[in-house]
């Protein structure tokens, strides 16, 4: 993977880039944020680590410059800051996943295989549909009938895995993978409880159940009435 690191604190980047490059990325460090936009705007990178507080430029002005022009490289934010509104106008501001310091590099190769298993997808921040339901990936909102349904973050996140996978036929080890993969006290019966809690609320808010079980198969996406 052609990865862009922007950090400037040298204590970290310099064992990140030779982790990195024994995880066979091609990695070009900058310590400057306005360096780090031009060289993904004028270069294809397919993944961007992003230190929040850069000299020239932080690392949320980078990911809001790097989206208004219309850049699809995925960014993961590298960060002290662990405040919850942090985290979310990190995200809101265009990041795929943010990353609090300190971490472990086995926790970042995790985040980077997960964001490489999109398989070249990128950031997409248009909204996402079905039947009633309405999923805005940039504002991390979740409407039904035109009124907002209160989800916890992982059910948006499932809902959301299964709206842009709607012909894959996944089960609960999968999911788990993909959405649980660095939490070791989760399991396949967390899998199903925030699934059964997801389509508890979605009926609830008026919309019909948008996953299918298959049984002893696993789940997908039920095709939207017309």
């Amino acid at each position: 993977m052609r990865i862009l690191l922007a950090e400037d604190d040298g204590r970290l980047a310099e064992p990140l880039v030779d982790y990195l490059q024994r995880e066979q990325h091609g990695v070009l460090w900058l310590a400057d944020g306005r360096q780090a936009l031009e060289a993904l705007l004028d270069e294809d990178y397919e993944l961007a680590l992003l230190d929040w507080m850069l000299p020239g430029l932080d690392g949320l002005s980078v990911v809001s410059e790097l989206r208004r022009h219309g850049k699809t490289t995925l960014v993961l934010m590298l960060t002290a800051r662990d405040d919850l509104g942090d985290v979310v106008k990190g995200l809101q501001s265009g990041a795929d996943d943010y990353m609090v310091k300190p971490f472990r590099m086995a926790e970042l190769s995790a985040r980077i295989r997960s964001l490489e298993r999109r398989g070249g997808r990128g950031y997409q921040p248009t909204q996402l549909t079905w039947g009633l339901i309405v999923l805005d990936p940039l504002q991390g909102s979740v409407m039904v009938q035109e009124k907002e349904l209160a989800l916890t973050a992982k059910e948006r996140q499932l809902l959301e895995w299964f709206l842009r996978h709607p012909a894959r036929l996944v089960n609960r080890s999968q999911l788990l993978d993909q959405l649980w993969s660095l939490d070791q006290d989760a399991g396949e019966n967390t899998v199903k409880t925030h699934l059964n809690n997801l389509r508890r609320k979605l009926k609830a808010a008026g919309s019909d159940d948008p996953i299918e079980t298959l049984h002893g198969l696993g789940y997908r996406l039920r095709e939207a009435a017309v």
